[in-house]
């Protein structure tokens, strides 16, 4: 809350729906600050001493009928306003004294719903009928009148209401088949929570264009390390800005260093990058570098470390050569803080990770506007500076990238592997647009060796590992819970297309135990 200026707060308690991500990122691009709560663990005095404007509740895969569902009941009691999104709208009524029960008729997919109070606070500026997706099997039974019924769709007679501080939607606004589902949260948000912090991006924006400009002034030169993820295409876009403002006719020089990436990666930042008046893009194979500092590595730590070497010699390099004055990185305050540092005080701070691009102690002054940032309110920044949607909204990739998805030491071969199914994973995902109803995915190249029959023989194959997870932060996760024909489909790409793969197997732990990346 120090980080983003505000004392307004969000409650978002997720109860395990597969577009609870989606819903933190429509809170983001609102503005607003949303913290995620663990419904079995938080209780309500400490939503009490939290004092949050709002809570929203997301939908979930049980029924409140006959399942358990952990949530502190007397949350619903304190009176903060709540938005209750599919199952959280259930919990609610429920717990005021209507019947839920099983639909006779279920609702998945895109609906019409019927506004019957378009000019409530909920529904304000919605039209009388618009586009939802439902996924449903239970219907709220309103026999006790309690419920202000806001409007419904063909299966749902209250697919909208309230009762006194709770509002419901039986539809999910975070999706985009949701027509109007940012207008829905920002309604809530602004009219019904009456909040007035929206994180001031636009400000940030122009404070962080402002000390840039007088850094590179009228003749500086600067390269930018791009990685096409959102941290570092947000960066470069206020270099951009600020090489504007400053009158620099000096284009930015732009680096991507190609070796450990994923085909994903280096096609946005070609797609994105490569066409752009005011910067020169410049793409440098560094496969064999790696490779030299990774053999005998094993350990996915000792990987990290021996590709940093790599990363920051290819920068240092470039950096003589194009005459630059200052090297500029996506770095987010999270990185730094998981490395180890970020404390003001001389305190310890415990080291989860190192990052690629912290404490490299280049020969170059360093340039990081984002370093006092985290993730959301370094997107907020981007959209409000013009950064591409599909930019600010890539799935998280580690700074190692592949190294920390092939098991013990790193070769040509199964360097290769590793971008092959990644980008047939990937690919397959984004074509049967499931990219963005998961948090992230991922294949691993393990070292797992099977028999398998290819071309009328006996032979030996890798198994490849493939997960992909539902998470609205990363600090916990789900497994994601992808149609089995199409992981059958990309199994079978996989395995016809990349002749080392042998099998196919897809990983079903949720964290805890497991964490997202594999290394």
């Amino acid at each position: 809350m120090s980080i983003r200026g505000t004392k307004e707060v969000f409650l978002l308690f997720s109860m395990g729906s597969q577009f609870d991500h989606l819903i933190k990122q429509k809170l983001d691009q609102l503005g607003v600050f949303c913290l995620v709560a663990d419904p079995g663990s938080v209780r309500a005095e400490d939503v009490k001493m939290l004092k949050p404007i709002g809570i929203i509740l997301s939908g979930g895969p049980v029924s409140v009928y006959e399942d358990s569902v952990p949530f502190d009941k007397e949350i619903f009691d304190i009176g903060i306003p709540i938005l209750g999104i599919c199952l959280g709208f259930q919990m609610w009524a429920r717990h005021i004294g209507e019947e839920v029960k099983a639909s006779h008729k279920r609702e998945f997919g895109v609906h019409q719903f019927e506004a019957i109070h378009k000019h409530c606070s909920l529904l304000e500026g919605i039209p009388a009928r618009s586009p939802v997706l439902q996924n449903h099997g239970d219907i709220i039974d309103d026999q006790t009148g309690l419920i202000y019924s806001l409007g419904f769709t063909e299966n749902s007679p209250t697919a909208a209401g309230y009762y006194r501080h709770l509002w419901g939607v039986q539809f999910h606004p975070e999706v985009e088949e949701t027509k109007y589902g940012l207008e829905i949260f920002g309604n809530f948000c602004f009219k019904i929570c009456k909040a007035n912090d929206r994180f001031p991006a636009e400000k940030a924006a122009e404070i962080k264009i402002n000390a840039l400009a007088k850094k590179i002034g009228k003749n500086k030169k600067v390269l930018m390390a791009l990685s096409g993820g959102s941290d570092s295409s947000t960066a470069i876009y206020l270099l951009r800005e600020a090489k504007e403002q400053s009158a620099n006719p000096n284009k930015i020089e732009a680096l991507y260093i190609k070796g450990i990436d994923r085909p994903d990666d280096e096609a946005y930042v070609i797609k994105f990058f490569s066409h752009e008046p005011w910067l020169n893009l410049k793409i440098i194979d560094a496969t064999d570098e790696f490779l030299k500092v990774l053999a005998g590595k094993i350990t996915m730590k000792d990987k990290r470390i021996a590709m940093r070497s790599v990363y920051k010699e290819v920068i240092e390099k470039y950096a003589v050569k194009v005459g630059a004055d200052y090297i500029a990185q996506g770095t987010l305050y999270t990185d730094i803080s998981e490395s180890g540092s970020g404390y003001s005080s001389q305190a310890v701070k415990a080291q989860i990770k190192l990052h690629h691009n912290v404490n490299l102690e280049f020969f170059l002054p360093e340039l990081c506007p984002l370093d006092d940032c985290v993730k959301d309110t370094g997107r907020n920044i981007g959209r409000q500076i013009g950064v591409p949607e599909e930019l600010l909204i890539k799935h998280p990739f580690p700074g190692p990238g592949l190294v920390v998805r092939i098991e013990g030491e790193i070769n040509a071969d199964n360097l290769i592997i590793a971008r092959q199914i990644d980008g047939i994973y990937i690919e397959e995902l984004r074509k049967e647009n499931l990219y963005h109803s998961v948090w992230q995915a991922g294949a691993v190249v393990t070292r797992s060796i099977v028999t398998c029959g290819k071309s009328d023989g006996a032979v030996e194959g890798i198994v490849v590992a493939l997960w992909a997870v539902w998470s609205t932060n990363g600090f916990t996760a789900s497994a994601a819970e992808l149609p089995f024909d199409f992981i059958k489909h990309v199994s079978r790409r996989i395995t016809n297309e990349v002749r080392e793969v042998g099998t196919v197997v897809y990983r079903c732990s949720d964290k805890p135990p497991t964490t997202i990346e594999w290394g």
